[in-house]
Protein backbone atom coordinates (compact mmCIF):
# COMPACT_ATOMS: atom_id res chain seq x y z
CA UNK A 1 0.00 0.00 0.00
CA UNK A 2 1.07 3.58 -0.58
CA UNK A 3 1.68 5.40 -3.86
CA UNK A 4 4.00 8.00 -5.29
CA UNK A 5 3.60 10.65 -7.99
CA UNK A 6 -0.22 10.77 -8.03
CA UNK A 7 -1.73 11.84 -11.37
CA UNK A 8 -4.93 13.24 -9.85
CA UNK A 9 -5.18 17.03 -10.22
CA UNK A 10 -6.82 17.57 -6.83
CA UNK A 11 -4.02 15.78 -5.01
CA UNK A 12 -1.44 17.58 -7.14
CA UNK A 13 -2.95 20.89 -6.00
CA UNK A 14 -2.02 20.15 -2.37
CA UNK A 15 1.25 21.51 -0.95
CA UNK A 16 3.86 18.74 -0.59
CA UNK A 17 3.72 19.02 3.19
CA UNK A 18 0.00 18.22 3.10
CA UNK A 19 0.17 15.55 0.40
CA UNK A 20 3.15 13.46 1.54
CA UNK A 21 1.55 12.21 4.80
CA UNK A 22 -1.51 11.10 2.81
CA UNK A 23 0.20 9.00 0.15
CA UNK A 24 0.98 5.94 2.35
CA UNK A 25 -2.77 5.59 3.00
CA UNK A 26 -3.68 5.26 -0.70
CA UNK A 27 -3.68 2.21 -2.90
CA UNK A 28 -3.95 2.16 -6.69
CA UNK A 29 -6.79 0.14 -8.22
CA UNK A 30 -7.78 -0.39 -11.86
CA UNK A 31 -11.33 0.41 -12.99
CA UNK A 32 -12.92 -1.15 -16.06
CA UNK A 33 -15.33 0.19 -18.67
CA UNK A 34 -18.92 -0.59 -17.74
CA UNK A 35 -18.11 -1.23 -14.08
CA UNK A 36 -20.60 0.01 -11.49
CA UNK A 37 -18.65 0.78 -8.33
CA UNK A 38 -21.71 1.41 -6.22
CA UNK A 39 -25.48 1.78 -6.41
CA UNK A 40 -27.73 4.35 -4.75
CA UNK A 41 -27.70 3.79 -1.00
CA UNK A 42 -24.54 1.66 -0.88
CA UNK A 43 -22.14 2.45 1.98
CA UNK A 44 -19.24 4.70 1.00
CA UNK A 45 -16.43 2.52 2.34
CA UNK A 46 -13.79 4.16 0.15
CA UNK A 47 -13.05 7.55 -1.36
CA UNK A 48 -11.55 7.56 -4.85
CA UNK A 49 -9.26 9.97 -6.70
CA UNK A 50 -9.12 8.95 -10.41
CA UNK A 51 -5.85 9.29 -12.29
CA UNK A 52 -7.31 8.58 -15.74
CA UNK A 53 -10.49 7.55 -17.52
CA UNK A 54 -14.01 8.91 -17.40
CA UNK A 55 -16.89 8.10 -15.06
CA UNK A 56 -20.35 9.40 -14.24
CA UNK A 57 -22.61 9.98 -11.30
CA UNK A 58 -25.99 8.63 -12.40
CA UNK A 59 -29.33 9.43 -10.75
CA UNK A 60 -31.81 6.55 -10.80
CA UNK A 61 -35.58 6.99 -10.59
CA UNK A 62 -37.95 4.61 -8.78
CA UNK A 63 -38.93 3.27 -12.23
CA UNK A 64 -35.30 2.49 -13.02
CA UNK A 65 -34.66 5.37 -15.44
CA UNK A 66 -31.02 6.47 -15.30
CA UNK A 67 -29.79 10.03 -15.97
CA UNK A 68 -26.27 11.36 -15.63
CA UNK A 69 -25.90 14.28 -13.24
CA UNK A 70 -22.14 14.74 -13.47
CA UNK A 71 -18.96 13.32 -15.00
CA UNK A 72 -15.42 13.33 -13.71
CA UNK A 73 -11.93 12.15 -14.49
CA UNK A 74 -8.44 12.90 -13.23
CA UNK A 75 -9.58 16.36 -12.09
CA UNK A 76 -12.01 15.00 -9.51
CA UNK A 77 -12.82 12.66 -6.65
CA UNK A 78 -15.76 10.55 -5.50
CA UNK A 79 -17.79 10.83 -3.61
CA UNK A 80 -18.13 14.48 -2.62
CA UNK A 81 -20.81 13.17 -0.25
CA UNK A 82 -17.92 11.89 1.89
CA UNK A 83 -16.51 15.42 2.10
CA UNK A 84 -19.89 16.61 3.40
CA UNK A 85 -20.10 13.92 6.07
CA UNK A 86 -22.48 11.54 4.27
CA UNK A 87 -21.81 7.80 4.52
CA UNK A 88 -24.07 6.40 1.75
CA UNK A 89 -24.05 6.94 -2.00
CA UNK A 90 -26.64 9.41 -3.32
CA UNK A 91 -26.05 8.29 -6.93
CA UNK A 92 -24.89 5.31 -8.94
CA UNK A 93 -21.25 5.42 -9.98
CA UNK A 94 -20.64 4.19 -13.54
CA UNK A 95 -17.25 3.84 -15.27
CA UNK A 96 -17.33 4.81 -18.95
CA UNK A 97 -13.60 4.68 -19.71
CA UNK A 98 -11.47 2.68 -17.30
CA UNK A 99 -8.14 3.58 -15.79
CA UNK A 100 -6.13 3.73 -12.57
CA UNK A 101 -7.75 5.27 -9.50
CA UNK A 102 -6.35 5.97 -6.05
CA UNK A 103 -8.49 4.95 -3.11
CA UNK A 104 -8.40 5.56 0.60
CA UNK A 105 -10.60 4.04 3.30
CA UNK A 106 -13.50 6.23 4.43
CA UNK A 107 -12.33 6.35 8.07
CA UNK A 108 -8.79 7.32 7.05
CA UNK A 109 -10.22 9.96 4.72
CA UNK A 110 -12.32 11.51 7.49
CA UNK A 111 -9.25 11.64 9.72
CA UNK A 112 -7.24 13.25 6.91
CA UNK A 113 -9.90 15.94 6.53
CA UNK A 114 -9.72 16.70 10.24
CA UNK A 115 -5.93 16.77 10.21
CA UNK A 116 -5.48 18.87 7.06
CA UNK A 117 -7.38 22.17 6.71
CA UNK A 118 -5.77 22.56 3.27
CA UNK A 119 -7.29 19.27 2.07
CA UNK A 120 -10.65 20.11 3.61
CA UNK A 121 -10.79 23.55 2.01
CA UNK A 122 -9.63 22.24 -1.38
CA UNK A 123 -12.31 19.55 -1.48
CA UNK A 124 -15.03 22.00 -0.42
CA UNK A 125 -14.04 24.17 -3.38
CA UNK A 126 -14.20 21.09 -5.58
CA UNK A 127 -17.66 20.24 -4.22
CA UNK A 128 -18.74 23.75 -5.23
CA UNK A 129 -17.61 23.15 -8.83
CA UNK A 130 -19.48 19.82 -8.86
CA UNK A 131 -22.67 21.60 -7.79
CA UNK A 132 -22.11 24.10 -10.59
CA UNK A 133 -21.77 21.24 -13.07
CA UNK A 134 -25.02 19.71 -11.84
CA UNK A 135 -26.71 23.11 -12.28
CA UNK A 136 -25.34 23.42 -15.80
CA UNK A 137 -26.62 19.94 -16.60
CA UNK A 138 -30.10 20.80 -15.33
CA UNK A 139 -30.10 24.00 -17.38
CA UNK A 140 -28.89 22.17 -20.47
CA UNK A 141 -31.52 19.44 -20.18
CA UNK A 142 -34.27 22.02 -19.84
CA UNK A 143 -33.20 24.78 -22.21
CA UNK A 144 -30.96 23.30 -24.92
CA UNK A 145 -31.49 20.94 -27.84
CA UNK A 146 -30.11 17.40 -27.89
CA UNK A 147 -27.45 18.49 -30.41
CA UNK A 148 -26.30 21.31 -28.11
CA UNK A 149 -26.27 18.99 -25.10
CA UNK A 150 -24.31 16.38 -27.02
CA UNK A 151 -21.73 18.99 -28.02
CA UNK A 152 -21.37 19.99 -24.36
CA UNK A 153 -20.97 16.42 -23.21
CA UNK A 154 -18.34 15.60 -25.85
CA UNK A 155 -16.40 18.66 -24.74
CA UNK A 156 -16.55 17.47 -21.13
CA UNK A 157 -15.27 14.04 -22.15
CA UNK A 158 -12.57 15.62 -24.35
CA UNK A 159 -11.38 17.68 -21.38
CA UNK A 160 -10.73 14.53 -19.38
CA UNK A 161 -9.43 11.96 -21.88
CA UNK A 162 -6.18 11.66 -23.81
CA UNK A 163 -6.28 12.61 -27.49
CA UNK A 164 -9.22 13.24 -29.78
CA UNK A 165 -10.59 9.68 -29.94
CA UNK A 166 -13.29 9.13 -27.32
CA UNK A 167 -14.44 5.59 -26.66
CA UNK A 168 -18.14 6.30 -26.11
CA UNK A 169 -21.10 4.14 -27.09
CA UNK A 170 -24.56 5.34 -28.09
CA UNK A 171 -25.99 3.48 -25.10
CA UNK A 172 -23.78 5.43 -22.70
CA UNK A 173 -24.62 8.69 -24.43
CA UNK A 174 -28.34 8.03 -24.15
CA UNK A 175 -27.92 7.85 -20.36
CA UNK A 176 -25.72 10.92 -20.35
CA UNK A 177 -28.24 12.96 -22.34
CA UNK A 178 -31.41 11.50 -20.80
CA UNK A 179 -32.82 10.57 -24.19
CA UNK A 180 -33.39 7.57 -26.43
CA UNK A 181 -30.60 5.87 -28.33
CA UNK A 182 -32.22 6.69 -31.69
CA UNK A 183 -32.25 10.38 -30.75
CA UNK A 184 -28.56 10.21 -29.87
CA UNK A 185 -27.85 8.70 -33.30
CA UNK A 186 -29.58 11.62 -35.02
CA UNK A 187 -27.71 14.15 -32.87
CA UNK A 188 -24.37 12.52 -33.69
CA UNK A 189 -25.21 12.68 -37.39
CA UNK A 190 -26.03 16.39 -37.01
CA UNK A 191 -22.67 17.13 -35.35
CA UNK A 192 -20.92 15.14 -38.08
CA UNK A 193 -22.72 17.28 -40.65
CA UNK A 194 -21.21 20.40 -39.05
CA UNK A 195 -17.76 18.82 -39.27
CA UNK A 196 -17.31 18.91 -35.49
CA UNK A 197 -16.89 15.15 -35.01
CA UNK A 198 -16.52 11.88 -36.86
CA UNK A 199 -18.31 8.85 -35.45
CA UNK A 200 -17.43 5.17 -35.74
CA UNK A 201 -18.74 2.19 -33.84
CA UNK A 202 -18.31 2.93 -30.10
CA UNK A 203 -15.94 5.78 -30.98
CA UNK A 204 -16.29 9.54 -31.44
CA UNK A 205 -13.39 11.49 -32.93
CA UNK A 206 -13.21 15.22 -32.19
CA UNK A 207 -12.40 17.04 -35.43
CA UNK A 208 -13.16 20.68 -34.53
CA UNK A 209 -13.29 21.56 -30.84
CA UNK A 210 -14.03 25.19 -31.62
CA UNK A 211 -17.12 24.16 -33.55
CA UNK A 212 -18.23 22.02 -30.61
CA UNK A 213 -17.85 25.06 -28.33
CA UNK A 214 -19.96 27.14 -30.70
CA UNK A 215 -22.64 24.45 -30.85
CA UNK A 216 -22.72 23.99 -27.07
CA UNK A 217 -23.01 27.73 -26.45
CA UNK A 218 -23.40 28.80 -22.82
CA UNK A 219 -24.29 25.28 -21.73
CA UNK A 220 -20.55 24.61 -21.50
CA UNK A 221 -17.83 26.59 -19.77
CA UNK A 222 -18.94 28.25 -16.48
CA UNK A 223 -18.29 25.26 -14.21
CA UNK A 224 -14.99 24.51 -15.96
CA UNK A 225 -13.86 28.12 -15.60
CA UNK A 226 -14.77 28.06 -11.90
CA UNK A 227 -12.66 24.94 -11.36
CA UNK A 228 -9.68 26.64 -12.97
CA UNK A 229 -10.24 29.79 -10.90
CA UNK A 230 -10.52 27.96 -7.57
CA UNK A 231 -8.28 24.91 -8.04
CA UNK A 232 -6.19 25.07 -11.21
CA UNK A 233 -6.03 23.70 -14.77
CA UNK A 234 -7.31 20.18 -15.33
CA UNK A 235 -7.66 19.68 -19.09
CA UNK A 236 -5.61 17.17 -20.97
CA UNK A 237 -3.08 18.75 -23.39
CA UNK A 238 -5.32 18.01 -26.38
CA UNK A 239 -8.16 20.11 -24.98
CA UNK A 240 -8.15 23.87 -25.23
CA UNK A 241 -9.64 26.36 -22.73
CA UNK A 242 -13.38 26.43 -22.07
CA UNK A 243 -13.87 29.87 -23.55
CA UNK A 244 -11.94 29.24 -26.78
CA UNK A 245 -13.90 29.44 -30.01
CA UNK A 246 -12.67 28.98 -33.54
Amino acid sequence: MGVSSPQNRLLQALPPGELDPLLPQFERVETRKGERLWAVGDPLDFVYFPEAGLSSNVAVTSEGRRIEVGCFGHEGMVSTASVLGVDRAPHELLVQVGGPWLRIGAAAFREALRASPALHDLLLRYAHTVMMTVSQTAMSNGAYSVEERLARWILMAHDRLEGDELSLTHDFLSIMLATQRSTVTLAIQALEGYGAIHARRALIIVRDRGMLCDLAGNSYGPAEAEYERLIGPFRKPSARPANERS
